[in-house]
C-alpha cells in the first residue's frame, strides 16, 4: 500500500524525503484545500528525487471551469510535465456535477506520459458509479476520495463498495480526513491501494504582525505516527 503525503510547505519536502514518503501531492494555499504551487517550488521538490505529483487547480471552490480557465491548467501540465514531474492531480465537473469527460481527456492529453491523479472533485459528482467509468474510459489511474463524504469517517461503507467496484481497474486512494483514530479501520476496511494524507495543525503565523495568517502546518509527530500504523 502507497502513503501519499500532501506537501504544501519548504519543510514537507525534507521530511517526506526522510520518512522514504512513496509519493508526495505537491500543493500550495493548503487552507482553501489546495491550489497550484509555483515552478520554483516544484523544482525544489525534483531536487529532493521525491515522486512528485503536482495538484493542478487554479482557483479555489468548485470544479467547473471556464475555458480560460482551463488553458491555464492545459498550461501548468505542460511545465510540469517539461520540468519533470512523475504525476499531475486533476479534477473537473460539468455544469451538472457529472465528470467533465471533454476536459478530463484534453487534460490527460496534456499530461502525455504522467500518471494521473483524478483528485476530491470525485466526490462532489453525481452517481460514483457513472463518474468511475468515465474516469476508467479516459485511462486516469487513480481516483482520490472520501467516500461521497467531507470526511472518510461517513464514506467508509461507499468506500469499499468502490474498491469492488474498481476490480483493479483503477486505483482507489483514501484521503479526507484520515488521522489515527480511523486509519486502523480504513485499512482493514475499505483495504485501499493508497492512502492520502497532509497531517497538519492549525498555526498562527507571525502573531504580531497586521498581516499575520492562521495557516495549517505539518505537524511531525502526526505524520510519524501515522506511517507507523500503515507501515507497521
Amino acid at each position: 500500500m502507497k502513503i501519499e503525503l500532501c506537501v504544501a510547505s519548504i519543510e514537507g519536502l525534507q521530511f517526506a524525503k526522510d520518512c522514504s514518503i512513496d509519493r508526495i501531492e505537491l500543493c500550495q494555499n493548503l487552507e482553501q484545500g489546495g491550489m497550484t504551487p509555483s515552478y520554483g517550488f516544484i523544482e525544489m521538490a525534483l531536487l529532493k528525487e521525491l515522486n512528485t505529483h503536482v495538484l493542478i487547480r487554479p482557483r479555489a471552490a468548485g470544479f467547473t471551469y471556464s475555458e480560460d480557465e482551463i488553458q491555464l491548467m492545459l498550461r501548468d501540465i505542460k511545465v510540469c510535465r517539461e520540468l519533470g514531474v512523475q504525476g499531475v492531480v486533476i479534477g473537473a465537473l460539468s455544469i451538472n456535477k457529472k465528470i467533465d469527460h471533454e476536459t478530463t481527456l484534453r487534460l490527460k492529453d496534456a499530461a502525455r506520459d504522467l500518471e494521473i491523479t483524478f483528485h476530491r472533485a470525485f466526490d462532489d459528482s453525481f452517481d460514483w458509479k457513472n463518474s468511475m467509468d468515465i474516469l476508467i474510459d479516459c485511462g486516469i489511474d487513480r481516483i482520490l476520495s472520501a467516500g461521497l463524504s467531507p470526511s472518510v469517517d461517513n464514506g467508509l461503507p461507499i468506500l469499499k463498495d468502490m474498491m469492488n467496484y474498481a476490480e483493479s481497474r483503477i486505483e482507489i486512494m483514501v484521503g479526507g480526513g484520515v488521522n489515527l483514530g480511523n486509519i486502523q479501520r480504513i485499512l482493514l476496511d475499505v483495504q485501499p491501494d493508497a492512502i492520502h494524507f497532509s497531517g497538519t495543525s492549525k498555526i498562527i503565523l507571525d502573531e504580531n504582525s497586521y498581516f499575520s495568517e492562521t495557516l495549517l502546518q505539518l505537524d511531525k509527530s502526526k505524520v510519524e505516527k501515522l506511517i507507523h500504523s500503515i507501515r507497521g
